[in-house]
């Protein structure tokens, strides 16, 4: 699974220089049918928590990720929330109390690609395909019946390169690799390179991933809107 050490002390910096909106995927999360225990599945710095935690204070909120670097950052963000916790657990050994009516991952663990003509497919920062399954299979148990779990929908991947705020440009490469692709993350000061990250993903078709979580309880709604944040699943 993809640990982000080398990359979270720029994380921020990075994600908030326009990479994502938070405000909006918090709105569709919040778009959706009332829930009250929410589970982010890789949670970051927990940018996407804080934005949530600011408007919902009447919700127990849990947020876990692999890195611990990452959830450091996540607990001085989120200190002042006393409806927040946060855990160091690997999505495939997950081992939380209690269980959730809403668990998202947006670009955390698991998420899939719409350019809005071809058909969308499954990317996970877990390459190998059994710790897949096996991930699946922790956090169907961590669901609630006629619980929801939402999977973040971000464009195509590509090669770029962009200034952010204070001068440094982060870039990144696209590899593709058997299963999936490798993806090579850059920050530089001028000539001088700060970050370097290497991440290999692993991809599944539509039916694939439909399949996949399908056989695991979780039945597919489709979306309403062309574009949409989430593609959404019901666990049976």
């Amino acid at each position: 699974m993809g640990d982000y050490t080398n990359m979270s002390g720029y994380y921020d910096l990075i994600m908030t220089s326009g990479y994502y909106d938070y405000p909006k995927i918090v709105n569709e999360l919040l778009a959706g049918a009332d829930f009250h225990q929410v589970l982010e599945i890789g949670c970051g710095t927990g940018l996407i928590l804080e934005e949530l935690a600011s408007r919902k204070k009447d919700i127990a909120i849990t947020g876990f990720d692999l890195t611990e670097a990452m959830l450091a950052i996540a607990d001085q963000r989120l200190h002042d929330f006393s409806n927040v916790q946060l855990k160091h657990q690997n999505v495939t050994a997950l081992s939380l109390p209690g269980q959730y009516d809403l668990a998202f991952s947006y670009g955390g663990v698991w998420y899939f690609v719409m350019d809005g003509v071809n058909e969308p497919f499954l990317v996970s920062h877990i390459y190998d395909a059994q710790a897949n399954l096996d991930g699946f299979a922790k956090v169907a148990k961590h669901i609630q019946s006629q619980g929801r779990l939402l999977l973040g929908v971000q464009g195509p991947h590509r090669d770029y390169q962009s200034p952010i705020p204070n001068g440094y440009v982060y870039s990144q490469t696209i590899q593709p690799i058997e299963h999936g692709f490798t993806k090579h993350y850059f920050l530089h000061d001028g000539d001088k390179k700060l970050m370097e990250q290497r991440i290999d993903y692993r991809t599944y078709s539509f039916a694939e991933a439909l399949d996949m979580l399908a056989s695991f309880g979780f039945q597919y709604q489709a979306p309403t809107q062309d574009l949409p944040q989430f593609q959404s699943f019901v666990k049976a």
